[in-house]
């Protein structure tokens, strides 16, 4: 506002009654340049001049003295008689009248429009606010920044001290540990309530604060307390409720955001455990039925059966046994992996030892040693669960060695500051259509054949996510597929941290 300012209390300040003098003075020293030029009306012009100008800056209650101030300045200075306060005509006293009355009608217009302007200023700057916490709480993504947000607004909206905190889920405020008792009683009675209490509301009128809750009755997720606190001040008052009911809604979206993706994370849950459900029963019956057959021949038909019919039921059960011990395996690890609860337990790794034990394993299985290997020297450690990462390498290079032909490529190395670790054949490939989906559970690509339960890349690609890196595939010119698992370099533990 243009205005000069008062004191805290509300009375004119010595900066305002000096400016009074100082305006009558250049009124009254102007007159008495122009005295001899210009008319007495002239010489009153001037003066209504001053009175104008102390309207606009000050405020009404010396707007009024400078008012008065005028009138008798200009019959003491200019009025014959002059320098008395005497008026000789009857003219000259209608005169002063006249202008005492438009100096206080010009006062108390411009005093209006000068309080109207600041409101109307006041108004936008308060509309300012509410859109930038609009903003604001529409970014938020956690109590703790609402919570920052909203005291900030409360801050910048009033002179303060104000207060706001925001319910746990036993509907009891946080962090007020360091506000007075009379604060937090305030707070507490006004969410009980569900209501606004304070000056001007009609409850608890006594109060020196506003105390506002968060939310209506049965949804109140906190509370404000806004001071100064004027009964007359509704404009104030109404702009604290609205403040108040941003924050509300704010808080309320975090818990209805929190709620659904808990609902999603269940629905998941069952969606999962369904599916685990469903490959039981279909991916391991078969393969139970085969030994259960395989056994049942040997135990009741033994004489009967030739060493070389003995030992393919014996094949057939290891097999079997092998490939319902891979699925059972495959099933709980992502059943593991995929609830939030579950934390891994990891620790600084060599990826050359994890590799040259899955190799091991492996290479039992590929009498033909098609799979060559390439390793970097000096490779830094990772952060890791080591089983969980060898399940990842033998189930892609089990893949390879199932599906594909020809030589399968093992390189693992450093590139663009992740550890890279690339399995890559000359199969069939991926089909394109069927390369955003293959990384689901229970998805198969057609060549997997009529066994298979489409859990390994899933298995591989939730252990990847885990570790905070990524498994991607794409095809490799010339025919085949090529899997990496990049994995993010952490700082390196210092000597006798690693393994």
């Amino acid at each position: 506002m243009n205005t000069l300012e008062t004191s805290q209390s509300g009375s004119p300040s010595a900066r305002s009654w000096l400016v009074v003098v100082l305006l009558l003075s250049a009124a009254t020293a102007v007159g008495l340049v122009l005295d001899s030029y210009v008319t007495l009306t002239s010489l009153a012009m001037v003066y209504v001049l001053a009175v104008v100008i102390a309207a606009y800056r000050l405020g009404w209650i010396e707007s009024t003295v400078c008012a008065v101030g005028a009138v008798t300045a200009l019959n003491f200075f200019f009025v014959p008689p002059r320098w008395t306060f005497e008026v000789d005509h009857r003219e000259n006293l209608i005169a002063l009248a006249a202008m005492l009355v438009l100096a206080l009608v010009i006062s108390r217009l411009a005093t209006g429009l000068r309080r109207e302007t600041g409101l109307a200023r006041l108004n936008e700057r308060r509309a300012r606010q509410l859109q930038a916490l609009a903003t604001a709480l529409a970014s938020a993504n956690s109590r703790e920044e609402v919570l920052t947000v909203g005291r900030a607004s409360l801050d910048a909206a009033f002179a303060g001290p104000c207060f706001l905190a925001l319910t746990t889920a036993g509907s009891e405020l946080e962090h007020t540990e360091k506000m007075d008792v009379s604060v937090r009683d305030g707070m507490r009675q006004c969410m009980a309530e569900a209501a606004l209490l304070g000056p001007g509301t009609g409850r608890w009128p006594g109060l020196n604060a506003w105390y506002l809750p968060l939310g209506e009755k049965g949804h109140v997720t906190g509370a404000a307390c806004v001071q100064p606190a004027l009964a007359r001040d509704e404009d104030g008052r109404q702009h604290a409720q609205a403040l108040c009911s941003l924050l509300a809604q704010a808080v309320w979206r975090l818990r209805l955001t929190a709620s659904m993706l808990a609902a999603q994370g269940e629905a998941q849950q069952q969606q999962l455990q369904s599916t685990f459900l469903a490959a039981i029963s279909h991916d391991l019956r078969t393969p139970l039925a085969a030994i259960v057959g395989a056994a049942s021949s040997l135990q009741t038909q033994r004489d009967k059966l030739s060493p070389a019919e003995q030992d393919r039921l014996l094949a057939s059960i290891a097999g079997e046994a092998a490939y319902l011990s891979a699925v059972t395996e495959n099933t709980l690890q992502l059943v593991r992996l995929s609830s939030s609860a579950q934390e891994l337990r990891r620790d600084w790794e060599s990826m050359e030892e994890i590799v040259g034990a899955v190799l091991a394993r492996v290479r039992q299985h590929d009498p033909g040693r098609r799979i060559r290997s390439r390793v970097s020297e000096g490779l830094p450690l990772v952060k890791a669960d080591p089983v969980l990462l060898a399940q990842l390498l033998g189930n892609l290079l089990d893949n390879a060695l199932k599906y594909s032909e020809g030589a399968i490529d093992l390189t693992v190395g450093v590139e663009g500051g992740e550890l890279v670790v690339s399995v890559k054949d000359r199969g069939a490939g991926i089909p394109d259509a069927e390369q955003a989906t293959i990384f689901e559970p229970y998805a198969r690509g057609d060549q997997a054949g009529p066994r298979g339960a489409g859990l390994g890349l899933a298995v591989c690609r939730a252990i990847a996510q885990a570790h905070g890196g990524r498994l991607t595939l794409r095809r490799r010119q010339g025919g085949g597929s090529c899997f990496s698992l990049a994995l993010p370099i952490e700082v390196q533990p210092s000597r006798g941290e690693g393994p």
